[in-house]
């Protein structure tokens, strides 16, 4: 398996994708959530530096005076691409283009007289309202499918004339249907339209009695739809201003598009930025919601304080302290009950350190460390590959030499249930193998086993340290909180 592949499997194994969803949810923009979605640790400390300082002054910036609002911004890119090469957008376009650069003046405007905002100061300074093109396109467009007058004078006048021509069609025809004279004409005292041109219904046999153009005709064939004679003029204007209408609008809207391709550089900037800043302050929310804070980052030492599983409830969730790496032990043997939170541990210690690096704070206390890794490498849980025909043993095996392939310096080696699945006494001197190897290459491990031996060789072994579930004796339940030192 390509190293890769083995990481993503990993991540997922450590549920990291899980919180990320909601990452995700924290997040306004379409944009934002599939960044939030698409996050992966980075193994560059400088990044990872970089990104839990931003996450720790977005909820510096949001104590202060709340969330900045990211509601409106679209991903406008691909319309400005278009408008770029000539084309012409449409309303609902030019309106999401206009609440991009809304959101823009409205970030800028948050980040304003703010004074220094730390590692954010560069986005927001990056920010490039235009105040008069998102004002030009909100004054000419009222709604999805709605011009305003007040787009342009030729239009106002056209649709003044439109108004005028309209009101004599109306008058002509509103006296027809109140003549006594046409009662028995009309098949009802109505005016209405067809084909764009006002009409009223007149009964097929009293056709001759109201000289005109039949426009259509009903299911019936009893009712037939006429324009009388004397409104045709009219109707013809309205046909001709309609007509002036549409190319008016095209025109304006064309207008819009080049104005939108004209600044299309500073638009698609502020939509990268705003995207930046949605998952930012996303990353800040989230911290809220998991009642976390921001960890230290150390060389190769993970140093967790009432570190909780984001996962969990939080008022059942019970917290574990533990460390690994540095100048102390290298590896750690974990034994206790079975459901007593053994892999939970693993996982929590893997995911601190995951979303560290994704830049996310963590749900555990001050003085919580982690070290900046290459990657995360995990063999938790049923293995059992139906398509391979392999038992659980094999494809844990499988699973195994995939890792031991590409850990070493600057790896998480988490292995639940170490050596399991088959003869104690050789699954034993197994896991002590596999163990040996992970740390001759200089990864950190941390090891869940129900063997004897292992506890013995933790025991033995220097740099090896051997930790335990707690177990309640008088009550037989498990109390989920870890020992370092002490083993099960």
């Amino acid at each position: 398996m390509e190293i890769k592949e083995l990481y993503e499997k990993s991540l997922k194994t450590i549920e990291l994708p899980a919180v990320l969803e909601l990452l995700a949810a924290k997040c306004a923009s379409d944009g934002a959530k599939e960044a939030a979605l698409a996050l992966r640790p980075s193994a560059e400390p400088r990044q990872v530096k970089e990104r839990l300082a931003e996450t720790s002054d977005a909820k510096a910036m949001v104590e202060g005076k709340g969330s900045p609002s990211f509601a409106g911004l679209k991903d406008v890119r691909s319309s400005l691409a278009r408008a770029d090469m000539g084309g012409m957008l449409n309303t609902r376009e030019l309106l999401d283009i206009a609440g991009v650069l809304f959101c823009a003046r409205a970030a800028a405007s948050y980040a304003s007289g703010r004074g220094e905002s730390g590692s954010l100061k560069r986005l927001f300074a990056s920010l490039m309202p235009n105040r008069f093109l998102e004002e030009k396109i909100t004054t000419s467009i009222t709604g999805e499918e709605e011009i305003a007058d007040a787009a342009s004078p030729e239009l106002a006048d056209i649709r003044r004339k439109m108004r005028a021509a309209s009101a004599r069609v109306r008058d002509s025809l509103q006296k027809i249907i109140t003549s006594p004279s046409y009662a028995k004409v009309l098949q009802e005292a109505i005016i209405t339209q067809r084909g764009g041109r006002y009409v009223v219904p007149v009964r097929a046999e009293k056709k001759s009695e109201l000289p005109g153009l039949v426009h259509d005709v009903s299911g019936s064939g009893s009712t037939l739809f006429v324009e009388p004679m004397g409104v045709v003029k009219a109707n013809n204007e309205l046909r001709e201003l309609g007509a002036k209408e549409k190319a008016e609008i095209e025109r304006i809207l064309m207008e819009l598009s080049a104005d939108c391709a004209a600044a299309r550089s500073g638009i698609d900037l502020d939509y990268n930025v705003l995207t930046s800043l949605d998952l930012i302050f996303a990353k800040a929310e989230l911290s809220y919601q998991l009642n976390c804070g921001e960890p230290l980052l150390t060389e190769n030492e993970i140093i967790l304080k009432k570190a909780r599983h984001p996962l969990l409830p939080r008022d059942t969730a019970v917290p574990i302290d533990v460390t690994l790496g540095g100048a102390g032990h290298d590896t750690i043997v974990i034994t206790g009950p079975n459901t007593g939170g053994k892999t939970v541990t693993l996982k929590t210690m893997g995911l601190m350190c995951a979303m560290a690096g994704c830049g996310l704070h963590i749900p555990a206390g001050d003085g919580s460390a982690v070290p900046v890794l290459e990657n995360i490498l995990a063999d938790i849980g049923d293995e059992q590959s139906i398509e391979q025909s392999l038992s659980t043993f094999s494809s844990h095996m499988v699973n195994m030499v995939d890792i031991l392939k590409n850990c070493g310096t600057g790896s998480l080696v988490l292995l639940d249930e170490v050596g399991a699945g088959t003869d104690p006494t050789e699954g034993a001197a197994l896991a002590i193998a596999i163990i040996e190897y992970a740390r001759q290459v200089g990864a950190l491990l941390a090891a869940t086993t129900h063997y004897a031996e292992l506890k013995i060789y933790a025991t033995n072994t220097p740099g090896v340290v051997n930790a335990s579930c707690e177990f309640d004796v008088e009550t037989l339940r498990p109390t989920y909180r870890l020992s370092i030192g002490v083993p099960g």
